[in-house]
């Protein structure tokens, strides 16, 4: 059975996410140990809310050269997948930087009310790392979205949505990946996105 530590970053949906991962057959832990997080099959990074506090409460447990030096599998969800990039605009902080790129906020429009909440359309970027995670996903499938703030398209990203502006929605590079959608309300195709996750070679 494949051990995933879901780190205790303090968001809501915490607690969505652990049973979306046992509905797939895993064992999930929430954690704040290093040690823990360091020696699970798989590693989850939850986020719901602001950055500069969420990092603020990295530095605290003292897990950011933790998950910095994960050799594992690494996902990010909304919050935790912008926190893997290199800074956000949301309180001017230094993030990760496992991922390049600034986190900004979505730019409003005629028609776009921010924050984007709701279902959005998937596009798929081709490359290896978007077969492998997002395997299985469709070219009109959609995944539940709720966020302010979003990544720029770059090298990194192996899908991207439009709401004002097109933002990355699924990031990867290396082991380390981000789901700016929310994969535990997103039904099929966030159930197949964790399950590409959990199958991903370590």
């Amino acid at each position: 059975m494949t051990v995933v530590a879901v780190i205790d970053s303090g968001g809501g949906n915490i607690g969505s996410v652990r049973y979306a991962l046992e509905r797939l057959g895993a064992r999930s832990m929430l954690t704040a140990d290093p040690a823990t997080i360091a020696s699970a099959d798989r590693v989850i990074l939850p986020g719901v809310g602001a950055a500069a506090p969420a990092m603020a409460r990295l530095r605290e447990l003292d897990l950011v050269d933790t998950i910095r030096r994960l050799q594992q599998p690494l996902l990010g969800i909304c919050l935790g997948m912008q926190l893997l990039y290199e800074s956000s605009e949301e309180g001017e902080v230094e993030c990760l930087g496992l991922l390049s790129g600034r986190i900004t906020r979505l730019p409003p429009g005629p028609g776009v009310r921010v924050p984007h909440m709701g279902w959005n359309l998937l596009q798929k970027h081709e490359s290896a790392a978007a077969e492998r995670l997002l395997a299985g996903v469709g070219e009109r499938d959609q995944a539940y979205f709720v966020h302010s703030y979003a990544a720029p398209v770059t090298a990194d990203t192996l899908a991207s949505a439009s709401y004002g502006a097109r933002f990355t929605a699924v990031a990867g590079r290396g082991r380390c990946f981000g789901a700016q959608f929310h994969p535990e309300r997103s039904a099929a195709v966030g159930s197949r996105l964790l399950a590409n996750f959990l199958a991903l070679e370590a």
